[in-house]
């Protein structure tokens, strides 16, 4: 299977190619890289008219698909559908499932399933089992099973005891350990950004500091043992400037962030609509403002969704429902709305935060656009512009904190192994 992506506009980060490319891909990966204009035959052929943007498949770190378990709200297959429709090649999907992703069978089971959808799914193991905080899981049989990060993700490690022996025990088994940095003592039922907001809505709030002092804890565990963390839907100010003198000290920290952490503030709520709650909160201007500057200077490595599915009735009441949002479809035009097309960030600076430094703080496979490279690419136009309906979303649920809005970009194809996963015009 020959294909041929044409005309293409070409955003690498690695090697910075300027002007449009044919690419032509043989049996899965990169055969050649070449001007535009030769003749080059092929069984498949994207004209991109010198408009579409190629780029190396996105890779998002952080989702929850809600299988085994809780399968109403989504499943691998709807899960990745809305991956592909992102732009997505890969995904990590977060342990807090029933039964919690703790076991190799259980990384099997959603390892196997996913095998047809043409994503790449990586489960995330619990770092303790069964989620509970309590005796850390076997981290060499899970390694052995395929997972390639830990986290319990949903919820904090609260024995900061427990998460220093996970972060000693990652520096021999190469683990990737991820945190959520919530102390849910000072949250303490909290729902929303702690403020003005939630003093006017009469809701108990979620105090920054919640998120604050578990970051540095974290950042404190890492350095006391020499290894890497990384920390989970960066939202405050000060996680921010925390993580920043870290990394300028030398400590091996690394951090993501969500679109809706540098575009929306807490001000969202005043609707009263339980789909602008997530955790962390919506916070305050400040704190939008600090994070888009940490996603500029590089502070912040990755953009993710915490792509975290709920039905419509979980999210009827506001002051009773689960936090999350969905976020596969729409990361990447929110990206470019907020800070391509405002000229903050370059198209290879946003590849670089979605899949670059992803794929590197994961230990996978770089993809280039040269010669024998892997055909995971994600190709898109800057500058269509649509309105997001969450009925037309891929994704079982339907809570996106971006309905309604008018984005600029949008994915048109997802290919996977030389594979079109994904074809706007045919979906």
């Amino acid at each position: 299977m020959k294909l041929l992506l044409k005309n293409m506009r070409v955003a690498d980060p690695v090697l910075h190619i300027e002007g449009c490319r044919d690419i032509l891909i043989v049996n899965g990966r990169i055969s050649s890289v070449s001007k535009c204009g030769g003749q080059i035959s092929a069984d498949l052929v994207i004209d991109g008219e010198h408009r579409l943007t190629v780029c190396a498949g996105l890779v998002d770190m952080h989702v929850h698909f809600r299988d085994p378990g809780f399968t109403y709200k989504e499943d691998i297959i709807t899960g990745t559908e809305a991956a592909k429709a992102g732009g997505f090649t890969a995904v990590c999907c977060m342990p807090n499932t029933k039964p919690a992703i703790d076991s190799p069978e259980t990384v099997a089971y959603i390892t196997e399933k996913a095998k047809q959808t043409g994503v790449k799914v990586y489960p995330v193991a619990a770092i303790t089992k069964g989620l509970s905080g309590g005796e850390l899981c076997d981290y060499d049989s899970l390694k052995d099973s395929g997972v390639i990060a830990i986290s319990d993700d949903g919820r904090p490690v609260e024995n900061a005891e427990l998460m220093r022996q996970a972060l000693e025990r990652s520096v021999g088994n190469g683990l990737c350990v991820i945190s959520h940095c919530e102390d849910l003592h000072i949250i303490n039922g909290g729902i929303i950004n702690k403020g003005k907001v939630s003093q006017q809505l009469g809701v108990k709030g979620m105090d920054r500091a919640s998120e604050d002092s578990i970051t540095a804890r974290e950042i404190a565990l890492a350095a006391s043992c020499g290894a890497h963390i990384h920390i989970a839907h960066v939202s405050t100010r000060g996680s921010a400037a925390l993580i920043r003198a870290a990394k300028a000290d030398g400590v091996n920290v690394t951090c993501e962030t969500c679109p809706h952490y540098f575009t929306y503030t807490e001000e969202k709520l005043l609707s009263r609509d339980a789909d602008y709650r997530m955790s962390p909160p919506l916070r305050e201007e400040q704190d939008r403002a600090a994070i888009e500057r940490a996603v500029i200077d590089g502070t912040i490595d990755c953009i993710v969704t915490d792509h975290a599915p709920h039905s419509k009735e979980d999210k009827a009441d506001f002051c009773k429902a689960p936090n999350g949002v969905v976020g596969l479809e729409t990361s990447l035009a929110a990206t470019l709305t907020r800070l391509y097309h405002t000229g903050k960030l370059s198209l290879e600076e946003i590849v670089t935060r979605m899949s670059l430094r992803p794929r590197e703080i994961l230990g996978l496979q770089r993809i280039c656009f040269e010669a024998g490279s892997a055909a995971d690419i994600t190709v898109f136009d800057p500058d269509e512009e649509w309105t997001v309906d969450p009925q037309n979303l891929h994704s079982k649920s339907k809570n996106s904190v971006f309905k309604g809005e008018r984005l600029k970009g949008r994915v048109q194809y997802t290919i996977a192994d030389g594979k079109v996963i994904f074809n706007r015009k045919g979906e």
